[in-house]
């Protein structure tokens, strides 16, 4: 009867090539390729946006946490769901209006300043590590299922991904997604919930066997709750995977209100994920590590045939994350990367003009780093703290220069520059600092302290900085207004660093 589980699983991964074919057929040019020419609509990018976000943290880790600290298991996704809806309703429409497609194209519109280009490199290394430590994700489900090993499972899971992305770029991915969002909601709000809850006698049954105390939202401890918001919320408001969704929306009202919807369902869904955790420690309380609680769930108390559909929206919820910041990756090292690269060396390092993006150059960025992250989840086996180091640069030390650049007008270049050099110094250091000292891991590298360090010292950098230099020049203020008002047309080139905006145009 496990045949039929399978079953569904690998029709599920054939169903996803034929995503890929499907997506070129509707990829004509560069923005097709990498923002799905900026033509989603409400449901696609409400869609879209959900699944890139609801990775298999937000999937097995929710439920693992749910099984070991009760219904306060839900913070993790609660902190990705906040940071959707803040993202959705505070910067979104700004973002989308200002038709570029990195971060760093952001920051050089802003500022017009060399020293913020230096953001697409650390950009690069964390959608990179994301991608990576995703495709190692759903290859355990394969392990589990197939009876793979582990370098087998990766290689297979990530030529997939690869495929698909490869092929149709954004809009193949955007296809892709939207079905695995569908057979997320149904694997985890439709059978997981329903079937694990009725399992366990319901919430009195729940209440009955584990404990009032398993019903408290604050169980998780208040430190581990004010972690979340601060990793997870803050770096959603920054990460290229999760901009480059915004600039598929068709207009700036899409992108907020169909941004908040995923929001919500985000929170929705840290909370279902909880609930199915806390039934499952009634159900099976002897599961040993809280990432078997998904899996073990799926094969051992849902009927064959659903716990199949259960397993397969398990390796869709870390596909669509996988395959977002492999997209991510290749669009920050074809626009950002190179041409900064380039530039060491006097061969130019201006911003190239979205024409200059040809699809089949993309396909072979995309190509190239795929098989990079597959090589890094196959070689390296603690891709995890790669990903940590990345992600605590990223939040420590970018940004407050990036949001610091869409709120405050009085912020410069050389402000974000310094904030930037300092908040990434000061991450590194106080992390080194503790990894060489400390004597539990997480005291090391995987301590929070560094982005707190980083965040502290980078804000107080870029106002003292921005406030004791020269404001921005106005001709490259002049022309980020002209951006935000979205009188700019898309294949307008983006400024050079310490060029006017004005002069690109």
């Amino acid at each position: 009867m496990q045949a039929l589980n399978i079953a569904i699983v690998v029709a599920y991964l054939v169903a996803m090539l034929g995503f890929g074919w499907w997506g070129k057929s509707r990829t004509r040019d560069a923005s097709d390729y990498l923002v799905a020419g900026r033509r989603l609509g409400p449901f696609l990018y409400t869609g879209t946006m959900a699944a890139v976000v609801l990775g298999g943290a937000s999937t097995v880790g929710g439920v693992g946490l749910g099984y070991q600290y009760g219904i306060s298991g839900m913070w993790l996704v609660v902190a990705i769901g906040t940071g959707v809806l803040l993202l959705s309703l505070l910067f979104a429409p700004t973002i989308q209006k200002l038709k570029i497609y990195t971060v760093s194209q952001m920051l050089t519109l802003r500022y017009g300043h060399r020293a913020t280009r230096v953001s697409g490199i650390v950009m690069l290394a964390y959608t990179l590590m994301l991608c990576a430590t995703s495709t190692g994700a759903y290859a355990t489900i394969f392990v589990v299922l197939f009876g793979w090993d582990r370098a087998l499972s990766i290689t297979v899971g990530g030529a997939i991904v690869l495929v698909y992305s490869t092929v149709g770029g954004m809009w193949s991915i955007t296809l892709a997604d939207m079905a695995q969002f569908v057979i997320k909601t149904i694997g985890v709000f439709a059978l997981m919930l329903p079937f694990s809850l009725a399992a366990a006698g319901g919430f009195d049954g729940i209440a009955e066997r584990a404990g009032d105390e398993f019903f408290s939202i604050t169980g998780i401890g208040a430190q581990s709750i004010i972690t979340y918001f601060v990793v997870y919320t803050l770096g959603l408001l920054i990460g290229q995977d999760i901009w480059q969704r915004v600039f598929t929306s068709r207009t700036p009202e899409i992108a907020r209100w169909g941004g908040s919807a995923a929001g919500v369902y985000c929170i929705l869904y840290g909370v279902a994920g909880a609930v199915i955790g806390m039934s499952a420690s009634v159900i099976l309380p002897a599961i040993e590590s809280k990432d078997d609680v998904y899996a073990d769930i799926a094969l051992n108390v849902l009927p064959i045939g659903v716990g199949g559909l259960v397993l397969a929206a398990a390796v869709a919820a870390m596909m669509s994350t996988a395959s977002g910041a492999l997209i991510a990756a290749a669009t920050v090292a074809r626009t950002d990367v190179v041409p900064f690269v380039a530039g060491w060396f006097g061969k130019g390092g201006g911003e190239r003009s979205s024409s200059e993006h040809d699809v089949a150059s993309s396909r072979w960025w995309v190509l190239g780093l795929g098989l990079v992250a597959i090589a890094l989840a196959v070689v390296v086996q603690d891709v995890v703290a790669a990903l940590t180091i990345a992600y605590d640069i990223l939040v420590g030390g970018l940004l407050v220069a990036i949001l610091g650049g869409l709120i405050w007008r009085r912020g410069n270049g050389i402000g974000a520059g310094a904030s930037m050099a300092a908040g990434t110094l000061v991450t590194l250091g106080v992390m080194a600092y503790l990894e060489a000292t400390a004597e539990n891991p997480y005291d090391g590298i995987y301590a929070n302290d560094p982005i707190y360090w980083g965040l502290g010292v980078s804000a107080f950098v870029y106002a003292v900085v921005s406030g004791a230099t020269r404001p921005t020049d106005p001709a490259v203020m002049a022309a980020w207004d002209r951006r935000v008002a979205g009188d700019v047309p898309e294949d307008a080139l983006v400024a050079g660093p310490d060029v006017p905006a004005s002069k690109a145009h």
